[in-house]
């Protein structure tokens, strides 16, 4: 039998990408579902899909940089399932552009979604998760947590910090012995809708950044990236990288230190679309 069959799991970023490829994942295992997005029709989609499976689904439009709203919403989880044993903070934005050029209102709508959103949700129902005695907290943070690149300063600062937040969070769950394991992904190249929704800076191109990211760097499947975040959530796994790409990339930064940023420099320079450098 699944481990996760009866489990109550919420997910938030779920209208799509590796949100509804996960929510799908668990539906079928059994999970019963908190689902959330922005994207209201992309979340109906998804419900759809996990309801066509068998599992009780609850469905909420939420913006996770709204705290109040993710407090009250954590209250309702609980009060409709009687219980959270897991949540998958998942939901996530990107901006393109260089610091010089970017605006101050650019940065802070990456760090309000994809930061302070893992906060808001992690602080929401880590005391649901701690009660239920089989807790597990899953931060999606990415390939540019570990790993800076041009261009993207803003995303490199939310999920570097959603890294370093997860992974003390993990070791006091560990020092105070509470009944919850936290997990940090790290995923590569997927292939989701993120870089076509993102912004970029006045005057880049964001259809020359998308078509970019589509064809050179999205390589792996939503789908496989749920199977790969299951499977190690299954083991209690801290840390999870995602893609042959992850795992060498972040081999680089440990073998060269500082000495990564001019290899990545020189690279992007090179095959980076001139319309978004």
């Amino acid at each position: 039998m699944s481990t996760f069959a009866g489990k109550v799991v919420v997910i938030t970023g779920a209208g799509s990408g590796i949100g509804r490829a996960l929510a799908v994942n668990l539906a079928g295992r059994g999970a019963k579902l908190a689902l959330s997005d922005i994207d209201t029709e992309g979340l109906a989609e998804t419900v759809r899909s996990c309801e066509a499976l068998g599992v009780e689904v609850k469905s909420n439009r939420l913006n996770v940089a709204e705290r109040e709203a993710v407090l009250i919403y954590a209250d309702e989880v609980v009060a409709h399932f009687g219980k959270v044993n897991q949540i998958y903070n998942n939901a996530g934005i990107a901006h393109h552009g260089d610091v010089e050029k970017s605006e101050f209102k650019d940065i802070e709508r990456i760090m309000d979604v994809d930061f302070w959103g893992v906060v808001n949700g992690t602080k929401a129902f880590l005391p649901h998760l701690i009660a239920s005695g089989d807790g597990h907290v899953v931060n999606i943070s990415s390939l540019f947590g570990l790993i800076a690149i041009p261009g993207q300063s803003a995303y490199n600062a939310a999920k570097f910090a959603v890294r370093g937040f997860t992974e003390a969070l993990r070791q006091e769950m560990l020092v105070n012995k509470h009944p919850v394991q936290v997990t940090c992904v790290h995923p590569g190249g997927i292939k989701t809708a993120v870089a076509r929704n993102a912004t970029v800076n006045d005057g880049d191109d964001q259809q020359s950044f998308a078509e970019f990211f589509d064809r050179k760097l999205a390589i792996h499947t939503p789908e496989y990236a749920a199977e790969t975040i299951v499977q190690a959530v299954e083991k209690g796994r801290g840390r999870v990288l995602i893609g042959y790409e992850a795992k060498a990339l972040d081999l680089l930064v440990r073998l060269t230190g500082s000495g990564y940023q001019r290899l990545v420099a020189m690279t992007t320079s090179r095959i980076m679309p001139k319309q978004v450098r």
